[in-house]
């Protein structure tokens, strides 16, 4: 399966980060082949971090998916073209614990070494955590953010060094 992608460098990346996290969205998997989840994820970001390529992804603990990545060492980040906005809005309205994501939607989970992602993803990008911290509400310098949490359920943030991007 995983022969459809071709790995490219993180700098060729294409398209907007923008776009690409905040209304394309992208799929947070952590996990094992026996036992993984997936997520919907909307906010985050790529950049550079102690001279590494990075990308940053955030989870509530009440998220199914944040078990799985607290016990992985690594998580994915699935995109996808524009006829699977569907399948990202029931993986981010239903919950792992209730039902199977990828027999409910049709999606193909592949195994990397690392890693768990989706056969029909347009961009896949591998990471290895390095860092993760909780969103602290003390440390909010507007008040509108305070807006996004209504039951307090603050983030955490997860750091990956990106290991691996494939592109189909």
């Amino acid at each position: 399966m995983e022969s459809v992608f071709k790995e490219i460098r993180p700098e060729d990346i294409g398209g907007n980060p923008f776009k690409l996290i905040g209304s394309d969205w992208m799929l947070i998997t952590a996990g094992t082949k026996d036992s993984f989840n997936t997520m919907t994820g909307a906010w985050g970001g790529f950049g550079i971090m102690w001279d590494r390529r990075i990308a940053v992804c955030v989870i509530r603990p009440n998220r199914h998916t944040y078990k799985f990545m607290e016990s992985s060492a690594g998580f994915s980040l699935s995109f996808f073209d524009e006829q699977y906005r569907d399948i990202l809005t029931y993986c981010g309205t239903r919950s792992g614990r209730d039902v199977d994501k990828a027999a409910e939607t049709g999606l193909t989970p592949v195994f990397g070494e690392d890693s768990i992602y989706f056969a029909q993803a347009s961009l896949v990008i591998e990471c290895r955590k390095i860092y993760y911290q909780d969103i602290m509400p003390g440390n909010f310098l507007i008040p509108e953010i305070k807006g996004f949490y209504p039951k307090k359920d603050y983030h955490r943030a997860y750091f990956g060094e990106i290991i691996r991007c494939l592109e189909r």
